[in-house]
């Protein structure tokens, strides 16, 4: 079920982007790639509502399992800065909207930053439970790359047995290449072993991953493939996410290859631009082998994140 009337298309991604990028909001989620690629999976709809945009959506986790309740992101300004009383009659404008048609108001993915946005607009209204398995995993750029020091030993040694055992090259992903990324990810999806309801979760993925590869430089993507006997073995998309920082959104390696997986992503950090300082890896979402992957890689920093919901709901 969309909420708000307007979607997330490639002809409004320059409205979107000047509210998205209005804010440094940090949280991998909100940037028009992500967006875009998740936006039929998760029914992403959008308004102006007074001096801000909301964007709603449904929780890509509750999906897995068939409980659906809509939400809205933090709305989201165009000019930097929020007006505690402006945002809090967009804020209510949005709750009568979603009670009017049934649904508890909530507001997730809340960056930890953004509290105190919050929290002047609405004071006293509004509870805040953390959101662990959406805090996004933020690593310099830099030693993803170096993978220096005794922590990332064993993922550097890795990498040298892959670059030491295997011809490969690295590729930028074009929508030449879509049918065959596909091929890829079509076979990489065939060797999980999963529950039923996490499989057509997948084949939705599936579908959402052809529309990225189709309009790659239309979305503003930056993807890369690693080939191994002219075939792909490995692939990485990302987005910008404010000025310094990628997300990466998708990340998948044959794991037929030792150490394909730290190949891929380093290889995709080596070629994302030079202004580029940070990278997001976005969020485990309550997985535990996802979640010790991704603290395996050392992240500096992790991105809390929160839902706030009213009080009296």
């Amino acid at each position: 079920m969309f909420i708000f009337d307007n979607r997330i298309t490639i002809e409004n991604r320059k409205l979107l982007e000047k509210y998205l990028c209005g804010f440094d909001y940090k949280a991998s989620a909100m940037s028009y790639t992500s967006m875009y690629m998740w936006r039929n999976i998760n029914k992403y709809s959008f308004e102006i509502i007074g001096d801000y945009m909301c964007i709603a959506g449904n929780s890509h986790l509750e999906l897995e399992y068939g409980v659906i309740e809509p939400f809205i992101f933090p709305p989201l300004t165009a000019t930097g800065s929020y007006e505690p009383e402006k945002l809090r009659e967009t804020i209510l404008k949005a709750k009568r909207l979603f009670e009017e048609k049934g649904h508890e108001f909530s507001i997730r993915l809340l960056p930890l930053h953004m509290l105190d946005i919050i929290k002047a607009a609405c004071p006293d209204e509004v509870k805040y439970t953390d959101d662990r398995p959406n805090y996004d995993y933020i690593y310099k750029k830099q030693d993803l790359i170096d993978l220096k020091g005794r922590q990332l030993h064993s993922k550097k040694n890795h990498l040298n047995y892959f670059n030491n055992n295997y011809e490969y090259e690295y590729v930028k992903i074009t929508p030449d290449l879509a049918d065959e990324a596909m091929v890829f990810i079509d076979e990489f999806n065939k060797m999980k072993d999963i529950p039923e309801n996490k499989m057509r979760m997948l084949k939705l993925e599936e579908d959402a991953m052809l529309d990225v590869l189709k309009n790659i430089d239309d979305v503003g993507y930056l993807a890369g493939a690693i080939l191994i006997n002219d075939k792909i073995e490995a692939i990485s998309i990302g987005g910008r996410l404010g000025k310094n920082t990628v997300t990466i959104h998708v990340e998948k390696a044959n794991v037929g290859y030792r150490g394909l997986y730290q190949a891929i992503n380093n290889e995709f950090c080596r070629h994302v631009a030079k202004n580029v300082e940070f990278i997001n890896k976005e969020e485990d979402m309550g997985v535990i082998n996802l979640r010790k992957a991704k603290l395996s890689y050392k992240p500096i920093k992790l991105l809390e994140k929160y839902n706030a919901v009213f009080k009296n709901s």
